[in-house]
């Protein structure tokens, strides 16, 4: 069934730029929501048989149980959200091959960074944005509510950002642009990025 991983660095790692508040609140009850709804969810039916696998209870509950996808897939998506910060975070030193790769597909850091913000800006109310990678091309995905490259062919996903108001609400208010610039230059992990890019292409 779907468990709960704790997160990777410590409740105050990541401030003042995502405050311990903001974790605890997001993590503890919005992300522990999610697993227990799908928990519940997720009971008799053909998902809970055999090997369990959270991608495929995504893609496949979709468009056959919103419910079950609506949970599972917040599930998936905050599992990857959390991976794609760190302490001391941000900044233009990319891992190598992904630098590259956005110098010659999304015209460098500064095209890529502000296209990644154009995309969060321009996704209407809750949701979340994607830097994806397919066949050994990149883009910037954004997607409404729980939906996520595995229901829309998009490529593998490799960066993540939750652009729901309660991920950055307690910190930046309303400001969802200060939110992502924010994430730009003080939060990601590239290297974790990097890693998801060397590992799916």
């Amino acid at each position: 069934m779907f468990k709960l991983p704790p997160l990777p660095y410590a409740y105050d790692a990541l401030a003042p730029y995502m405050s311990a508040k903001t974790l605890e609140f997001h993590h503890d009850k919005h992300h522990l929501a999610y697993v227990e709804n799908a928990n519940k969810l997720i009971k008799d039916t053909s998902f809970a048989e055999g090997v369990f696998d959270l991608d495929k209870v995504v893609a496949e509950s979709y468009v056959s149980n919103t419910p079950l996808f609506n949970n599972a897939a917040q599930h998936y998506n905050h599992v990857m959200f959390w991976q794609c910060m760190k302490k001391n975070g941000g900044g233009s030193g990319l891992p190598g091959t992904l630098q590259k790769m956005i110098d010659e597909q999304l015209g460098g850091y500064d095209g890529f960074r502000a296209g990644f913000i154009q995309a969060a800006l321009a996704q209407f109310g809750s949701g979340w944005v994607w830097l994806v990678v397919k066949q050994r091309q990149l883009a910037i995905l954004k997607t409404p509510n729980a939906e996520n490259p595995l229901v829309h062919d998009g490529g593998e996903p490799i960066l993540c950002l939750d652009v729901w108001e309660h991920s950055y609400y307690i910190d930046h208010y309303n400001d969802r642009r200060r939110y992502v610039e924010v994430a730009f230059d003080h939060l990601f992990d590239w290297d974790y990025v990097g890693y998801r890019l060397d590992s799916v292409s």
